[in-house]
């Protein structure tokens, strides 16, 4: 199979076309422009590729996503919520989010979260199309997580922690934050186990199509 390039304008493939093996590699090229990376996330497409490489497009076959009613509260995270008290900040501070998800530790040592996407997603919240989230308990940071907004799905990006629970606590307030703002679906794109702890599960690409602002089959 030869995959197909969008350079110079080109639109993205239906995503039925997305491979199999690897789950989802759709395209690659093109930009990661605002316009582009609206397009693609209303079509069910994410960029993810490291630095130095060309751009790689995703829409995975078997999708994974939280429905926010959904989220499984573990007795201990209750406890720890009533205990400490968390407080939960929308919006705030993209930057700041964004940068510390790209510096969290990673097994390999590095992180697809670099300049180049940061910049981009940060015009991406300028234009209104991202959100963030940041948990403080006693007035310090603990974690967070950012994405991107269509009209029915919050598109999880990534997520930090600082302290213990601290991801969690954000995954908590993000849901609550979700179930009072009519969000039914969080995209948490591919399978991780952290998630499917909580209560994340796979979906099939057209039953995930069915949430996007413009399904393209």
């Amino acid at each position: 199979m030869i995959l197909p390039c969008i350079d110079g304008g080109a639109e993205f493939p239906a995503t039925n076309n997305a491979c199999k093996e690897p789950d989802g590699l759709l395209c690659y090229g093109g930009d990661l422009s605002t316009d582009r990376l609206v397009t693609a996330y209303r079509k069910g497409i994410f960029p993810w590729y490291a630095q130095g490489e060309p751009i790689l497009w995703w829409s995975p076959w078997q999708r994974m996503v939280l429905y926010p009613d959904k989220l499984h509260v573990s007795k201990s995270l209750k406890k720890a919520i009533k205990r400490t008290q968390p407080k939960f900040y929308m919006n705030r501070n993209f930057s700041a989010v964004i940068q510390l998800c790209a510096e969290v530790p990673r097994s390999d040592n590095g992180t697809w979260i670099h300049p180049e996407m940061v910049t981009a997603y940060e015009a991406l919240f300028a234009a209104g199309h991202a959100f963030c989230i940041e948990v403080e308990i006693n007035q310090q940071l603990v974690g967070g997580m950012y994405g991107v907004t269509l009209d029915r799905v919050y598109c999880g990006e990534s997520m930090f922690s600082l302290a213990s629970n601290g991801s969690k606590y954000a995954m908590y307030g993000l849901c609550q934050h979700m179930l009072n703002n009519g969000i039914e679906l969080l995209d948490c794109q591919i399978h991780n186990p952290h998630l499917a702890s909580m209560g994340a599960e796979l979906i099939n690409s057209e039953q995930f199509q069915m949430f996007l602002p413009h399904s393209n089959g």
